[in-house]
Order: C-alpha cells, then structure tokens, then sequence
C-alpha cells in the first residue's frame, strides 16, 4: 500500500490540495502539464475577493511547496495510464523535455537575441514569445523553457555550444505508487473561433475576457495598459458581451458563474486606468454572489458604465478596426447598432477534460464536469468538478486533500 497521493493539475485547486495533503504527513506528487504551476490563475490582473495580483496567492503557496520536502512537482508532464485499485494504483506519467538545465539559470539576455517567435500560449495569442522564454516573473520553477520547433537555423548553432541547453532531450516515463488521486485539472477558455456570430476569431478588437486580463496586467504583453490589439491605441468606447457562449444549447448549456464577476473587475480596471472611457455592459442576467453584490454596486455607481439588459445578436467588423455590435434591449424593445473601439466577449469555463481521452476511470457529465469517483479513490477539486471562483476553489482543493488522506488513513486501519 502507498502513502502517497497523486494531484493531477497545478493549478490554485491543485496547489492547495498538495499543500494541505503533505503538512498532514503525506508524500504527495503534483502532475502539471505546463511548465510551470500557477493554472489560470496565474494569467489574471487581480482575483477576488481581495481584487490582489496573482503573485500574492501564488508565492506564498510556491514558497509552501520548495519548503516540504514531501511535495514533489513533475512539470511538463501528463497521466498516461492508470493500473490498481483504490488505495494501491501504479500511474504511468510521461514527462516531457524542458531542454534547460535543472538550475536557475537567467537566459533573458539569450532568450532575446534569439530570432525565433511562436504565438505565446500564456498570452493567449496577443504577442508572440521567444524560443527560450519563462512565462511570468514569478514563475515556480523558476527554470526556462526552450522549444526547439520555433528556433531559426540561426538560433539553434547559438543554442547548441550551451552546456545549459539541451536541444536534443527526449520525453521519458515513469511510474508512481499512489493510494489515492485528487483531479485538479482546471477549466479553459470557451474557444471564442466557435462564436462567429459575435466576432470571435475573425474580427479585429473583439477579445476574450482572459485577453483583457493580460492586457491589463503589469507584466502582460502592454505593460499593464490597456490598448487595441490591432493598433495599440486606448480604446474610448468599449462594450462587454455576457454570456458569450454560456447558457447556449449550442455552445455551453450552464452558466459558468465567474463571468459577470470578471466583467465588473474588469470595469473596474478599465475606469481606473481611463476614467473618460464609455463601457457598456450587454447581460442577460447579473449575477453578484453573496458579499460580491458590493463589487456590482460599486459598478454601477459609475457614471460611464451603462448596463444594457439584452443578447448581442451579432457582430460586425467595422471601419477604423471597429467593431459594430448589433443587440435588442430587452427592457424597451429597442434594437440597436452601435460601434465600438474594443468588444470584450466573456467567454465561459470549460473543464479541460471536456475533450475526453481519461486515463482514469472516472465518469463525465455531459459537460464535461467530472462525477464522483470516491468510490474509487478518485476525488476532484476546483474547476474540473463545477464553475467555481478562487476562494471557492481553495476550499474545494481543502476538502479533496482530506478526502485523500482518509483512504491512507483507512488502509492503514485495515479498512
């Protein structure tokens, strides 16, 4: 039987879920497939409910993790096949190449000489990152990573003389004992390419919720300011889609429940920042769970934020990079089509599972959500099990930790 307890997903649930497993005395594995943890979370401006940068959270739960020496982080990494029962699995994990070497080494002067440019994946598109790149400055590890598919025929002669770099590193595997396995594996951005009709994908000014967050953060691809990303101009006039996606039989049939919160932050950041700029805000319903009623409130005292109570039918590319969104107000019957300098479309959750393709024997529901699987020892925290905020995500990777730790503790006892 093992003491050990697998938590696949590094993200604020799974974070929380190793931190709180291994100060109870267990040795616990974290399986993340980026290179680096943090999740989602670490690509927003500020979450509630202190409205504080994710660095805040995050580094004192990276600080958590480098201090016990029970947790262990596989990085770069994915599940690949699951043997056993509950209390005593074998867990197949491929680990993928990272090609620098295991020391802190400060690549920045490298990395930016280097000719070589991919879209960033942790900018969602809005720039383009270096071969050799380290997605956040407070990155944990804080080790680099290359990829050497984006490298030029230039840049790979400079790269192979150094004796930090290891362009020809391979995938490997490895099996772990586990008694129990907690899934954290998050939730991802509805893809706005299958939002036509508001825009997404194809017409210039129109983002994601997501993209507004690096946008507006200090260490995003402007520098924290908010600007077009056709021509990087501040926008004056800018419009909020609710429910882009969420609560559609042909998208996502639920409502992700973070996404007016996110809208409001967002408006925030936005009347801060340029206070003349005009927001519109198109919604169905708002939702302001509990103590966040405040935040709504705070909203809507704002004398350029208006709240238009309808469904954007359509969007429209428009001249000058505009876009023209095309909405009925629900209240008054009254259709409009109004131009925009900037159209942020929020975006729902999607569990990352909802692709399928498990390795563990656990059930989904049609959404995508993962269903009970304590029967088997199998427990789920944060996004991958329901649309949750931080705080609430925490509390899930809390209860998840424990859980986990009764099936060692019940082994033990002979149960």
């Amino acid at each position: 039987m093992s003491n050990a307890i697998l938590v696949v997903g590094g993200g604020f649930a799974g974070l929380t879920a190793a931190i709180e497993a291994a100060e109870l005395g267990h040795e616990v594995y974290i399986v993340e497939k980026m290179p680096w943890l943090g999740g989602r979370v670490a690509q927003l401006n500020k979450y509630f409910p202190k409205l504080c940068p994710p660095s805040c959270g995050l580094e004192i739960q990276f600080q958590r993790i480098k201090n016990n020496p029970k947790i262990h982080c596989l990085t770069l990494s994915e599940v690949v096949g699951l043997s056993g029962k509950k209390g005593d699995y074998k867990v197949k994990i491929r680990i993928n190449p990272r090609h620098t070497a295991p020391h802190n080494v400060d690549f920045s002067l490298l990395a930016s000489s280097l000719e070589g440019e991919a879209p960033s994946e942790f900018e969602l598109g809005l720039c383009k990152r270096k071969a050799l790149y380290k997605a956040m400055p407070f990155a944990y590890p804080a080790r680099w990573a290359l990829d050497p598919s984006t490298l030029s025929v230039s840049d790979s002669a400079r790269v192979a003389g150094d004796k930090f770099l290891d362009v020809v590193e391979k995938p490997r595997e490895i099996v772990l004992d586990a008694a129990s396995i907690i899934v954290a594996t998050g939730w991802q951005p509805y893809d706005m390419a299958n939002l036509a009709n508001l825009g997404g994908g194809s017409i210039k000014n129109c983002i994601s919720n997501m993209q507004m967050e690096r946008l507006a953060s200090a260490f995003g691809p402007t520098g924290g300011k908010i600007r077009r990303p056709s021509d990087g101009k501040a926008p004056l006039k800018v419009a909020f889609v609710q429910c882009a996606g969420s609560r559609d039989e042909n998208h996502l049939s639920y409502c992700s429940y973070i996404c007016c919160m996110a809208t409001f932050k967002q408006c925030l950041y936005i009347a801060e920042q340029a206070p003349q700029t005009m927001i519109t805000v198109y919604y169905i319903d708002l939702r302001a769970p509990g103590r966040y009623i405040k935040v709504l409130e705070q909203v809507q005292a704002l004398p350029n934020v208006k709240f238009v109570k309808g469904k954007v039918a359509e969007a429209l590319q428009a001249p000058g990079d505009k876009v023209t969104l095309v909405a009925e107000n629900a209240l008054t019957g009254q259709k409009s089509r109004i131009e925009y300098d900037l159209a942020v479309l929020a975006t729902g959750m999607q569990p990352s599972l909802a692709a399928g393709n498990l390795p563990f024997p656990i059930n989904l529901d049609e959404d995508g959500f993962v269903e009970d699987g304590s029967a088997k020892g199998i427990f789920t925290a944060g996004c991958a099990k329901m649309p949750l905020d931080v705080s609430r995500t925490a509390q899930s990777g809390t209860a998840a930790a424990l859980y986990a730790t009764q099936i060692i503790k019940g082994a033990s006892n002979g149960k």
